[in-house]
């Protein structure tokens, strides 16, 4: 039974028993026909899987884990604000008439910064790190820089990470600001236990722990009764996560070097998206 999936079931029934509602407050958020998209919401939701158990994808429904690597990788990889570099529209909405998102996201992580060693962007350092110093607690990326944000188009969500590594397991913590937990939560999820696995890869460490911490976990009033019904859908077993073994260098890694094997889900929805 996917554990993934009954973090997922906890928090949704957290949120939806114990959460507090936005109805009556004045929110930035609409649905396509122009309706306030009101939303029920618990502050610091904290989630923790266990990398080396299973790969935390969701069964209750499907989740596209290549589209998800493909953003990750469009983030971290190629450092780009660039949707025309982007294989998914998931970005289209926040881009400018050039394709770009502005100062955000992968542009934050392209900037090089002096160090003793010499210069390093965000990525770089880690992986310098991971491999030079791995017992550093000082191993951590933002993207959240205020100088930038009137120039980003849309504020990072997902804004920072850190790399802790304990024995030769390296775990993550990913601290997110805000977070559509029906359309977004298992895609970051996915996301960014698949950039530890490269990680660990690449520095010859076993994969640990993904904490992710979200500071304001909503569902949108019209996600309410899909969430229902993904509750009380049938669980299936974690897939296994293979990753091609030939790779051993960061930015060689591409969407085909991952496979499932297993996946058994539940059929897909269709979601309404605010924005």
């Amino acid at each position: 039974m996917s554990k993934a999936d009954l973090i997922f079931i906890k928090m949704c029934r957290d949120i939806l028993e114990n959460g507090v509602s936005s109805e009556g407050e004045v929110v930035r958020a609409k649905w396509s026909d122009g309706t306030l998209a009101h939303t029920i919401k618990k502050f610091g939701v904290v989630n923790r899987y266990d990398l080396n158990e299973e790969f935390p994808i969701m069964t209750l429904r499907p989740t596209n884990l290549k589209a998800a690597i493909d953003e990750v990788l469009w983030i971290w990889q190629k450092k780009s604000n660039d949707i025309k570099e982007l294989n998914s529209r998931i970005w289209d909405s926040w881009a400018d008439e050039n394709g770009s998102i502005g100062k955000a996201y992968g542009y934050q992580l392209s900037i090089k910064h002096k160090y003793p060693e010499g210069y390093f962007d965000q990525v770089d350092r880690v992986l310098y790190d991971l491999k030079n110093n791995p017992y550093s607690r000082r191993i951590i990326v933002n993207m959240y820089n205020h100088e930038d944000l009137n120039e980003m188009n849309l504020y990072p969500c997902a804004y920072s990470m850190t790399f802790n590594v304990t024995g030769r397991k390296l775990n993550a913590v990913l601290n997110q600001r805000s977070q559509d937990i029906l359309v977004a939560n298992n895609w970051n999820v996915c996301q960014y236990a698949a950039l530890v696995h490269m990680f660990a890869r690449v520095s010859g460490l076993e994969v640990g722990e993904l904490v992710h911490v979200i500071a304001d976990a909503h569902i949108y009033d019209r996600h309410i009764p899909l969430i229902n019904e993904l509750l009380e859908r049938q669980i299936y077993d974690a897939p296994k996560l293979l990753i091609n073994p030939d790779k051993d260098d960061f930015y060689k890694f591409t969407v085909d070097d991952f496979v499932l094997q297993g996946y058994q889900k539940g059929t897909q929805i269709k979601i309404p998206v605010a924005v």
